[in-house]
C-alpha cells in the first residue's frame, strides 16, 4: 500500500462535513421521545423473550445477577456514548465519531460491527414477534402451516416465518411516514408496554413458589456454559443485547432537539429504567416456575401466567406486547436505516442509500435494511439470532470507550465542550472497555467466528470499495 491510500485510510473525518450533511434531517426528537425510544427498545422482545431461555440453557435462577451484570458493563459505555452524543450529534453514532477521533478505517470497522447488530437485531425483534403471535393464536386452536410459522433454517418444514415478515413490513411503512409521526406511535406503545409489564410483575408475584430459588446459582456442569459463574456470564453475554437499545438513541442524534442535553438524558435515563424492569421480571419469572420449565419458550411470561391460571392476563399481555414489540423494531429499524444512509452518504457504500425523500427520510436506506432483516431471518434461527446480535456490538462499544480518551484531548479545542462527561475519568473508559471485552470473550464460539468472518468482509468491502468512493 502506498503512503497516499494509507494516509487515506487513516485520515480523521471533519465532523463539520458530518454537520453539513446531516443539517436537512428534521430535527424533532426531543427528551421525551428519545426515552421513549431508548426504554421501547431496550425493553423491546427481549423482556417478553429472553429471561425465560438464558435462564434455562445458562443461568437457572441467576439469570437475575446476569441481567445485573449486562447493565453493570452497558452502563459503562452508556457514559461514553452520553459523551460523545453530546459533543458530536451525527447520524452513525460509533461509525462517525470513531471516524473523527481515530481515522476513516476505524470509523468503518465500528460501524461495520453496528451494522451487523442491526441486521440481526431487526430479524430477532420479528421473530420474537412472531413467537409471541403463535402463542397468542395458539390459545384459541388456530394455527399456521408449517411452511408460514417457521423459517427455512428450522428444518422442519418451514419456508418463511410469516408473522416475522409481516412485523418488520408494518415497522417499514410507518417509517416511511416520518420520525415525528413514528415518535408519537412510539410514545403511546412504550406507554402501554410498561404498563403490561407492571401488570405481569403484580400478579406473577401471586404466583411466586419460594423454593424455585432455592439453589439460585446451579452447581457448574463441566463442559457446558450452565451453572456457576461461567453461566452467569454466559447468560449475560446473550442478555447484553437487550441493552444495545441506547445505541439506536445515539444513532439518531442528528434528528434531537438540544442534542447537548437531549442525547445524554435519554441514553442514560432509559437505561436505568430498562434495568429495573428487567430485573424485576427475571426475578417474577424464575419464581413462577423451576426455570428449566423455559427451555426453548420464546414467550416466556405469556406462558407462565397461563400456566398459573390467569388466562385473562396472559391474554391481555400477549396483545399488548405484541403491539409492545415494535416499539423495539421501529428503534432497531430508525437506526440501522440511520447507520446505512450515513454509510450511502460518505461514499462507504453505494450513494444511493445516502438519498433522502423529499421530507428529509432515508427511505433506500430502509428498504435494505429491511430486505436484508427479513433474509437474515430466514437463515437463523431465535435462539441463533439470540447469540449473534452482541458480538459486532461489542466491538463498538470497546471502540466508543477507549475513543474517550483522544475525544477529550479535543474538547473546547477544535471540538465543542459537552454538557455531559464521562465520570472517574481515566478510569471508566478503560473499565468499560474490558467489561466490553470480557462479554466478548465468554460469547459462544459460534458467534465469534462469524464475526471474525463479518470484519473480514467488512476490510474488504472498504479495500475494494470504501476506500475509492469515501468522500
Amino acid at each position: 500500500m502506498n503512503d497516499e491510500k494509507r494516509g487515506s485510510w487513516l485520515q480523521r473525518a471533519d465532523p463539520s462535513a458530518f454537520e453539513q450533511s446531516d443539517k436537512h434531517l428534521p430535527k424533532t426528537l426531543g427528551v421525551k421521545e428519545m426515552l421513549a425510544m431508548g426504554v421501547g427498545t431496550i425493553v423491546g422482545a427481549t423482556i417478553f423473550t429472553m429471561p425465560g431461555i438464558v435462564a434455562a440453557s445458562h443461568a437457572g435462577a441467576a439469570v437475575t445477577i446476569s441481567f445485573i451484570l449486562a447493565a453493570v458493563v452497558s452502563g459503562l459505555t452508556a457514559f461514553a456514548y452520553a459523551e460523545f452524543a453530546s459533543v458530536l450529534p451525527f447520524a452513525g453514532s460509533a461509525y462517525s465519531w470513531i471516524s473523527v477521533v481515530f481515522g476513516k478505517v476505524f470509523g468503518w470497522v465500528a460501524g461495520w460491527a453496528l451494522l451487523a447488530e442491526y441486521f440481526i437485531a431487526v430479524a430477532f425483534v420479528a421473530s420474537g414477534w412472531s413467537a409471541n403471535m403463535k402463542l397468542f393464536l395458539s390459545s384459541f386452536g388456530w394455527e399456521l402451516p408449517k411452511s408460514l410459522a417457521n423459517p427455512f433454517s428450522a428444518g422442519n418444514g418451514g419456508v418463511i416465518d410469516l408473522f416475522a415478515l409481516l412485523a418488520v413490513l408494518i415497522v417499514a411503512t410507518l417509517l416511511f411516514r416520518g420520525t415525528k409521526n413514528t415518535a408519537k406511535v412510539e410514545n403511546t406503545l412504550v406507554v402501554l408496554k410498561v404498563g403490561v409489564i407492571l401488570l405481569f410483575i403484580v400478579v406473577g408475584a401471586t404466583a411466586i413458589h419460594p423454593t424455585n430459588y432455592a439453589h439460585f446459582i446451579p452447581a457448574h456442569q463441566p463442559g457446558t456454559t450452565f451453572g456457576g459463574w461461567q453461566g452467569i456470564s454466559a447468560a449475560a453475554s446473550q442478555i447484553f443485547l437487550a441493552y444495545i437499545g441506547f445505541d439506536s438513541i445515539a444513532a439518531n442524534s442528528a434528528e434531537a432537539k438540544n442534542p447537548q442535553k437531549t442525547m445524554p438524558r435519554g441514553i442514560i435515563g432509559s437505561l436505568i429504567v430498562a434495568t429495573a424492569l428487567f430485573v424485576a421480571v427475571a426475578l417474577v419469572l424464575v419464581g413462577m416456575f423451576h426455570y428449566s420449565k423455559y427451555a426453548n419458550n420464546a414467550a416466556p411470561a405469556a406462558w407462565a401466567l397461563l400456566e398459573a391460571g390467569h388466562p385473562m392476563v396472559s391474554h391481555l399481555l400477549s396483545v399488548v406486547a405484541l403491539a409492545g414489540m415494535f416499539t423495539g423494531l421501529i428503534g432497531m429499524m430508525l437506526a440501522g436505516s440511520r447507520l446505512l444512509y450515513a454509510f450511502g452518504r460518505d461514499g462507504l457504500l453505494p450513494g444511493f442509500l445516502g438519498k433522502v425523500s423529499t421530507k428529509g427520510q432515508p427511505n433506500n436506506a430502509l428498504i435494505a435494511l429491511s430486505v436484508i432483516a427479513i433474509l437474515v431471518g430466514s437463515i437463523f434461527s431465535f435462539t441463533e439470532l439470540a447469540g449473534l446480535i452482541s458480538a459486532g456490538t461489542l466491538i463498538a462499544f470497546i471502540m466508543v470507550s477507549l475513543g474517550i480518551y483522544s475525544l477529550r484531548k479535543r474538547e473546547g479545542v477544535d471540538l465543542p465542550e459537552p454538557s455531559f462527561k464521562m465520570p472517574l475519568y481515566p478510569v471508566l473508559p478503560a473499565l468499560a472497555a474490558l467489561g466490553a471485552g470480557y462479554i466478548f470473550y465468554t460469547l459462544d464460539h459460534q458467534a465469534q467466528i462469524y464475526s471474525v468472518g463479518w470484519f473480514v468482509l467488512g476490510l474488504i468491502v472498504y479495500a475494494v470499495y470504501g476506500a475509492k468512493h469515501s468522500k
